[in-house]
């Protein structure tokens, strides 16, 4: 049991057909926690993950210290992971965004909101990489701000 989900960037392809790469996680996979990692990326300003595979590699190296284990984590082509997974689908990503999914029927999670989210996987980042309760409220009033207008 667990809440499975597969992120891969946005292609022209079916993610279940290509070689495409993925993550899959085993838990925290509803799209609150996967919205708050491609936040928190995108926070940190790393390179976006359908450009190139260092971004893919920072948003890895995120979930798998908000986890702190390597059980919950894994990376392979999407053809071979579960995205049929009964719980989150796939996510394809672009920009540090969701933009479709894929092998979901369910009911969206709302368990954790966008900034508790951020601020549990930015404590457990490296000390050298958080980027603190400040910077992340900042950027979200900021963000807020610039949707209302």
């Amino acid at each position: 049991m667990g809440n499975r989900a597969v992120i891969t960037a946005w292609h022209n392809t079916n993610p279940n057909e290509s070689g495409e790469t993925g993550i899959y996680l085993h838990w925290n996979g509803g799209r609150d926690s996967v919205e708050a990692f491609l936040k928190y990326c995108e926070l940190q300003g790393f390179r976006r993950p359908e450009n190139d595979n260092y971004g893919f590699a920072c948003l890895c190296g995120v979930i798998f210290n908000f986890f702190g284990d390597g059980l919950s984590l894994g990376i392979g082509p999407t053809k071979n992971l579960d995205c049929s997974n009964f719980d989150n689908g796939v996510y394809l990503i672009r920009d540090w965004k969701i933009v479709d999914r894929k092998e979901f029927a369910g009911s969206e999670q709302t368990e954790y909101t966008l900034l508790e989210m951020l601020l549990n996987i930015d404590k457990c980042q490296p000390q050298r990489m958080q980027l603190g309760e400040t910077l992340i409220k900042e950027a979200l009033i900021k963000e807020a701000y610039k949707s209302s207008n």
